[in-house]
């Protein structure tokens, strides 16, 4: 077992590698049709926190399943949080993920809402570092392909006291992922979920935790029975403000062409900050869009279809990048977006983001984090 430093941050890593690596052919066999969260690397990182000794026993380590007393904390009371981001693979063959130190912000937020030890931004990206240089060779290069980065936290004190815990563990495993649209991207029809409510103000509704996922599944059986592919928020208290997708942000096109405005509803406490979302905001002004963080009401969203003023709308998020949203159903009304099919500013930036997370497009906003592997396969 090798012990390595971080060049960026004083832990220091345990290193103990697999010792029989997949075949190059079974691993390319896998990677043809990895799907999503189905097949996982060969590597994890682990790390344990106590309230004594702080962060320590960081260690590189074969992917294994974890043993877990009944009693252990986060079973009963949901103390965790997560991230989810991507590696892709380069033109030149080499490996970079996406904007991990906005990963690693996010993820010192949502701990410190959940009252879990916030992990220092460094040792988060080295981390990242260590599983990328191990398990490389696991980032696909089929286009609309990457490799999903999974770091959690969790309260794994055993006990049945409700108190934050004295003991949390972090892990971080990669999977590699499938095109999210296999057959291109697809437009979607929404529900908008007035019995139910995703978040409060003064609740979870900006911590990535699992509770907020786990509180929307219902909504989202009554999606499907209504015939839609995803469920739409809206605002707690009126049900009348529209606030997010599912597990993505959403956005609004007003106008058409140059005068085009992209308009995502603002973060009060109940969204989560996005990741892509903030990246669209930032490209959206490089392609010459006015951008903003506003408010959209339901009625809004109705009479700007209706007139024409609003003629795209988009959910954004890791998984998709970007999905278009066709059609709009409810308990009171339906109505269509447009033609109900791919807006062209929703495309223009998709394209924009996935070329530079790709390499093929200049990274001028220094998004990229680029792994120490070589680009030989």
């Amino acid at each position: 077992m090798a012990q390595v430093s971080s060049g960026t941050s004083a832990t220091k890593f345990q290193v103990s590698r697999v010792p029989r690596r997949v075949p190059a052919a079974e691993r390319e066999r896998r990677l043809a049709n990895p799907g999503f969260g189905r097949i996982f690397t060969e590597h994890m990182v682990r790390m344990r926190w106590d309230a004594g000794r702080g962060w320590h026993d960081a260690q590189l380590t074969a992917y294994a399943p974890l043993s877990l007393d009944p009693g252990t904390s986060v079973l009963h009371y949901a103390q965790a949080v997560f991230e989810g981001l991507k590696a892709f693979r380069q033109a030149d063959g080499g490996v970079a993920a996406f904007r991990p130190d906005a990963h690693a912000a996010r993820f010192r937020r949502s701990a410190r809402r959940l009252a879990l030890p916030e992990l220092p931004e460094e040792t988060f990206l080295d981390a990242i570092d260590l599983l990328l240089e191990a398990d490389h060779e696991w980032v696909p290069s089929a286009p609309e392909h990457s490799l999903y980065l999974r770091p959690m936290m969790f309260a794994s004190e055993v006990t049945l006291a409700v108190h934050p815990a004295d003991d949390v563990t972090f892990l971080l495993i990669a999977s590699p992922s499938g095109p999210y649209f296999p057959s291109g991207v697809k437009p979607v029809t929404v529900w908008l979920s007035e019995d139910f409510s995703r978040a409060a103000p003064g609740g979870t509704g900006a911590a990535k935790t699992g509770g907020n996922y786990a509180g929307g599944l219902l909504a989202q059986a009554q999606a499907a029975e209504h015939g839609c592919d995803q469920v739409v928020w809206l605002d707690s208290n009126e049900h009348r403000w529209v606030e997010e997708m599912g597990g993505m942000n959403l956005c609004f096109v007003f106008g058409r062409g140059g005068d085009a405005r992209v308009m995502t509803p603002a973060l009060t406490g109940t969204l989560l900050g996005g990741i892509t979302r903030d990246s669209l905001l930032t490209l959206g002004r490089d392609l010459g869009y006015e951008t903003e963080e506003g408010r959209i009401s339901v009625d809004e969203w109705r009479a700007g279809c209706g007139d024409g003023s609003l003629t795209e709308v988009f959910a954004c998020g890791t998984a998709a990048v970007i999905t278009p949203v066709a059609a709009v159903r409810s308990e009171r009304s339906s109505w269509t977006v447009a033609d109900g099919g791919p807006g062209e500013v929703s495309m223009r930036l998709r394209k924009a983001l996935v070329d530079i997370q790709r390499g093929a497009a200049p990274d001028t906003h220094g998004w990229l984090h680029p792994a120490h592997v070589s680009s030989a396969r």
